[in-house]
Parts: structure tokens; C-alpha cells; sequence
């Protein structure tokens, strides 16, 4: 069934995603850009720009990307499959799937857990240091180099107390799934993620014909190379058409061909008032709840999304589901040599609100950061405004976990 408009105003046609999306390139200063809108049982895709600088070739549905941090949404998938099987346990301790010899440590007598990795509340910083000087992307650091430090860390805050952003929690929880499943990693996301659902690109250790369709910025990135050490953090390399059917699979919008991701997968696990503080979580909106992996922004409104930003080795990249509007949404942008853009989460959440009649968040411009290992690439944003009138295609989602 197609999503409806909200009392009083129009659904637009999902074609005209295209200059709105054109007007998202041109505010975000990028080299290329591709973007796949899904609502229902339709689905938009457009690339934008050059697949690198002088190329004059637009960016197609195998142009190959770099997701970065979307990879954390493929990690807790893998958890709650685990869960559901009952491999794994949310509250399971860390410690459980360490190796004999290596102490985890604890704070205030709570323990490091897989719920309070994969919600960023583990009291662990966001990397263990800058990686070495000619380190390829997303390759440090190893799973031995990290449990080798893990034991001499001093956790920030105890567990699921305070909430801040970090690539090595997940790291970590990569590092769980595959001691508790018995397989490597790459193993597990295949049989589990890629293969079930169709997704031929994606993966970690890319080939050389699968190199040679990666998108490139307007600065040199280095080699495409395995990231089999940052799996679940931000290692997954994928395409524009292989994401068309992980959008499909989170909104449920192409059953049966593709089932519906089971929703506690998406649920909101903890709020922000229910913590000391949080750090780094907003960088595309006010965060109203913290879940496995995802952000909800305006929990509870016609304006709600579950999203999730990542930026690093040359691209921003960004989904965000609108349940409410039946509405997802993805972009990827390689980098450019402009000081200068738009807060490009911020315009994603817009376009999905312009295609559903509803009310805009405010523009502001932001400044590139450093290049880095990982970098967030937004500063706090303006929250989607409240409402509340429901949606009347909303669906019905589960209760909140807290």
C-alpha cells in the first residue's frame, strides 16, 4: 500500500526526489553523490556528479561505496539474529566471550555488556589512538592490537550510564558475535546478511574488479583494500543497489521477496533523560532515543525517523526510515575540495519530509572536519519540529525497551 500525506497536504511523487536530491549535491559540495529513496513498493535511484574528479562519468547503482559507520546497523542485526536464536543474550557480559587471560574491566560493578557496546554507553573512548602514519583506512586497529589494550583501560563512565559515541565499542561487539557464533566475522555477515538477501557487492575484502567501481573524491584516499579489522564498526564496502534491498529489508516495503528486519532491531533501548549525559549522537538532529546502533529523532511523531550517519576514507553516508511516511532513505557523498556544505543528514531528512508533506528542519552550513580514521562530519542540528497529529499511514511499532 502506498504511504498517505498527512491531513491537509499533498503526497509528492517519488520521481520528484530527483532535483530535490540535485539541490542536496549542489548544497553538499561533494565530488559524486548517490541516493536511493524507497516508499513502499517503489523504489528512486540517482547519481549525482563524477565517480571521481574529471571522469564525466556519473556515479551508477554499482558504483562500489564505502558505508563507514553504517556498518554498526549491520552489526546489531547480527546481534538481534543472534538473540533471537539465542546464541547471544543482550546482558551478556563482555567478559564472556574474552579470551581466558585478558581481563575486562568493569566500573562501579557493572560490567561492559553487548547491549552497552551496541548503544555506545560501554565507558570506552571512540578509538584507542590515531592509527599509524600510512595505515590504510578502517585497518586499525587489529583485534589483536585492541584486546591486548582492553585490559589496561580505564572505562569513562560505567555502563549504561553515559552515552558516547564510539567505533571501538563496536569493534568489540564484531569481536562477541564472531566468538559466539563460532565463525569468522565475514563468515557470519554473509551467511546471515548478504547472501539472504541479495546483496552480491557487499562485503569486506573487495575484489580488484569490484576496486576499480569504488567512487573517489577529490582527495587521494589511498588503496581499496580489505577492512576485515573494523567489520563491524565501519568496514562494509557496498553499492547503491545492494543498499536498495537493506532498505527494503528494514521497512518491510518487498515482501516476500525480502522479509522485514524483526523491529526490535530498531527499537529504542534507552533515552537521553534517562542517562548522565551523551556525546556525539546528534550530528543529524536532536537524539529523542538511543537504540542499537540507531538514533530516533522525534520519537513518536509524524516527523519520527531512525537514523544513522557515517563519514570517513573520503565519503559521508547517511539512512534514515521514516516509518510514519512508509519513507527511506540513503546517500552517500565522496569529498570534495570545498571548505564549506550544508549539513547534508539534515537535507536527507528534509527531502524525505518534502516527499511527505511534512514540516522542514532549519538549514545551517557546517565546516569539514580534519580528515581522519573516522570523523563526524555535522554539528548539533536543529530537532524535527513536533506534532501531534499521527500520520496516517504509521505504522504499529513495538514497545519501547528500555
Amino acid at each position: 500500500m502506498s504511504a498517505q500525506a498527512p491531513a491537509g497536504a499533498a503526497l509528492t511523487r517519488l520521481d520528484s526526489a530527483d532535483p530535490l536530491g540535485a539541490e542536496l549535491f549542489a548544497k553538499s559540495g561533494s565530488t559524486g553523490m548517490v541516493m536511493v529513496v524507497v516508499r513502499g513498493h517503489e523504489v528512486y535511484f540517482r547519481g549525482y556528479g563524477e565517480t571521481f574528479p574529471g571522469s564525466g562519468q556519473r556515479p551508477t547503482e554499482s558504483s562500489l561505496l564505502r558505508l563507514c559507520s553504517l556498518s554498526k546497523i549491520f552489526a546489531t542485526d547480527l546481534l538481534m539474529k543472534l538473540v533471537k536464536d539465542g546464541t547471544v543474550q543482550l546482558n551478556d557480559p563482555l567478559q564472556k566471550y574474552a579470551a581466558m587471560h585478558v581481563r575486562v574491566p568493569e566500573r562501579d560493578g557493572k560490567p561492559i555488556t553487548l547491549e552497552s557496546l551496541a548503544t555506545h554507553t560501554a565507558g570506552l573512548p571512540r578509538e584507542i589512538g590515531p592509527a599509524p602514519r600510512g595505515s590504510a583506512h578502517f585497518t586499525f586497529p587489529d583485534q589483536r592490537l585492541r584486546w591486548a589494550w582492553l585490559p589496561t583501560a580505564h572505562l569513562a563512565s560505567a555502563p549504561l550510564t553515559v552515552a558516547q559515541y564510539s567505533n571501538l565499542g563496536f569493534d568489540f561487539l564484531g569481536d562477541a558475535l564472531e566468538h559466539a557464533a563460532h565463525e569468522p566475522y565475514p563468515k557470519l555477515f554473509a551467511e546471515r546478511i548478504a547472501q539472504p538477501l541479495g546483496m552480491k557487492d557487499t562485503g569486506f575484502s573487495p575484489t580488484e574488479e569490484q576496486c576499480s567501481r569504488l567512487l573517489r573524491g577529490s582527495h587521494n584516499e589511498g588503496q581499496c583494500t580489505p577492512t576485515v579489522n573494523s567489520e563491524a564498526s565501519a568496514g562494509v564496502y557496498s553499492t547503491a543497489a545492494d543498499v536498495t534491498h537493506w532498505l527494503q529489508y528494514l521497512m518491510g516495503s518487498n515482501q516476500p521477496a525480502i522479509p522485514m528486519q524483526d523491529l526490535a532491531a530498531q527499537n529504542v533501548y534507552l533515552l537521553p533523560s534517562d542517562l548522565i549525559r551523551q556525546q556525539g549522537l546528534d550530528h543529524s538532529g536532536d537524539v529523542t532515543g538511543i537504540g542499537l546502533g540507531w538514533m530516533h529523532l522525534a520519537d513518536g511523531t509524524p516527523s519520527e525517523l531512525i537514523q544513522k550517519t557515517g563519514g570517513g576514507a573520503g565519503f559521508t553516508t547517511y539512512i534514515a526510515l521514516s516509518h510514519p511516511t512508509g519513507t527511506a532513505i540513503f546517500v552517500a557523498f565522496t569529498d570534495s575540495s570545498s571548505p564549506t556544505h550544508s549539513n547534508v543528514f539534515k537535507g536527507a531528512n528534509n527531502l524525505v519530509y518534502q516527499l511527505n508533506g511534512l514540516p522542514l528542519m532549519p538549514e545551517e552550513k557546517i565546516v569539514h572536519a580534519a580528515p581522519a580514521r573516522r570523523r563526524a562530519v555535522a554539528r548539533r542540528a536543529v530537532p524535527a519540529a513536533k506534532s501531534s497529529t499521527k500520520h496516517p499511514a504509521a505504522k504499529k511499532r513495538p514497545a519501547r525497551i528500555k
